[in-house]
C-alpha cells in the first residue's frame, strides 16, 4: 500500500529535459560481499556534473555500502568507481581532495565553537592562516551561521548542527558532496531548509551531490535516482520518468481473501492483479472507470478501496514485486524505530 503523504509536503517537480553534463562519477559493475552476503551485485551508473543524485532504498539495499565505497572508506570486492577522473580504489588520497563527506552520525565536536570545528577541519586539508580564516567566514556566511561562529555547537539546534556538518564538508571547495541520510533527526522545517540549500549548492556552486535516503518525499527532490533493492540496481532515472513508465492509476482493493479475489479479477477482466498482504494491487489506465465494474462484479468481497497516481513506491513494487517496507523494516516517518535486517 502506498505510504500516506508526509508532513514534509515536498512536491515532485517535472523538470525540462536538458543536455546531460559530463559524468563526474562513473560506477561500473560494483560488487561487494560481506562473507556469504552480497551487498552490491554488479551496480553501474553515472552521476553528471552539477547533478543532485539520490540513492534510494530500504535498509539492507546496499546504498550505505555504495556510499562508503565512493567516499574511499571501503574497497569493493570487484568493479570500479571513478570520482572526478580518479579511481577510488587506486587513488583514494587524491579522490578525498575532490569530495566532501557528511556522515549520518554527527562528526562535529559539540564542545568546540563553530569556528573551531572548521579550523581543525581546514588543517586536515592543508589550509591555514588568513586563507583558512577567510574560507571559514565565507562558508559560515553561506550556511547562515556567521553570527554564531564563536558559540559552542552544543548550543545549536539539530538543523544548525547539520549546517555545520555541511560547512565542514564544503570547506575545501569539493567538486562532489556525499551525504548519508543527511536529514536523520531533523524536524520537517530543518529538512526543507537542508534540501533548499542543496539545490543552491547545485545551481550556484555547481557542486555534484549524492544523497542516500529511504524517504520517498526526499527522493522526489533529486534530479535523478538510483533505486536499490538487496544489492541490485532496480531502477534509474528522473522521478518523473520512473513514475510515468507505470502510467495509468494504481488501485488497491482490501479483501478478506485477496488471493481468491486476484485470481477472479485476472480471469474476469484479463488484467494483472497482484497480492500484497491483504490487498489486491492493480495498475490500469482510467482506474475511475474500472472501479465501478470490479465492485459490481464481486459484491461483498471488497472491504475498501483506494486509487492514486503512481508514486516512487509503486515504481519499487513494479520492479521488485514487493513493498518498499516489509515486516522487518518499519516506516520511520510514523515515529517508529527502524529494525535493520541482520547482515
Amino acid at each position: 500500500m502506498a505510504p500516506n503523504s508526509s508532513a514534509l509536503d515536498l512536491a515532485p517537480t517535472d523538470k525540462i529535459a536538458l543536455p546531460l553534463a559530463p559524468a563526474i562519477i562513473q560506477v561500473r559493475d560494483l560488487i561487494h560481499r560481506y562473507g556469504n552476503r552480497t551487498a552490491l551485485n554488479g551496480v553501474s551508473f553515472d552521476v553528471h556534473s552539477a547533478e543532485l543524485f539520490g540513492l534510494l532504498g530500504p535498509n539492507g539495499s546496499g546504498k550505505t555500502t555504495l556510499f562508503r565505497i565512493l567516499s574511499t572508506l571501503m574497497v569493493p570486492s570487484s568493479g570500479t568507481a571513478i570520482v572526478a577522473g580518479l579511481d577510488a580504489v587506486r587513488e583514494p588520497g587524491a579522490v578525498r581532495r575532490h569530495i566532501g563527506v557528511v556522515f549520518q552520525a554527527q562528526s562535529v565536536d559539540p564542545k568546540l565553537t563553530a569556528r573551531e570545528n572548521l579550523w581543525h577541519q581546514g588543517h586536515l586539508y592543508g589550509l591555514h592562516g588568513s586563507e583558512l580564516k577567510s574560507r571559514i567566514d565565507e562558508i559560515l556566511t553561506r550556511v547562515g551561521l556567521l553570527d554564531r561562529a564563536n558559540e559552542r555547537v552544543e548550543t545549536f539546534s539539530g538543523g544548525m548542527q547539520r549546517r555545520i556538518e555541511l560547512a565542514k564538508g564544503l570547506l575545501h571547495h569539493p567538486e562532489v558532496l556525499l551525504l548519508d541520510e543527511p536529514t536523520t533527526g531533523l524536524d520537517p522545517g530543518a529538512r526543507r531548509d537542508l534540501w533548499q540549500y542543496l539545490s543552491i549548492l547545485r545551481d550556484q556552486e555547481r557542486v555534484s551531490i549524492i544523497v542516500t535516503t529511504h524517504l520517498m518525499e526526499e527522493a522526489e527532490r533529486c534530479d535523478r535516482l538510483a533505486i536499490l533493492n538487496e544489492g541490485n540496481l532496480v531502477a534509474l532515472g528522473t522521478p518523473a520518468s520512473l513514475t510515468r513508465e507505470i502510467g495509468g492509476d494504481v488501485i488497491l482493493l482490501e479483501a478478506r481473501d485477496p488471493q481468491a479475489l486476484s485470481a477472479q479479477i485476472r480471469e474476469r477482466f484479463h488484467v494483472d492483479a497482484s497480492v500484497m498482504e491483504k490487498y489486491v494491487r492493480i495498475e490500469i489506465e482510467n482506474g475511475h472507470r474500472f472501479i465501478p465494474d470490479v465492485v459490481e462484479a464481486f459484491p461483498g468481497e471488497i472491504q475498501s478501496l483506494s486509487m492514486s497516481k503512481p508514486t516512487l513506491e509503486d515504481v519499487f513494487i513494479h520492479r521488485t514485486g514487493h513493498r518498499f517496507w516489509n515486516e522487518e523494516t518499519e516506516v520511520p516517518e510514523k515515529g517508529k524505530k527502524e529494525k535493520k535486517k541482520k547482515h
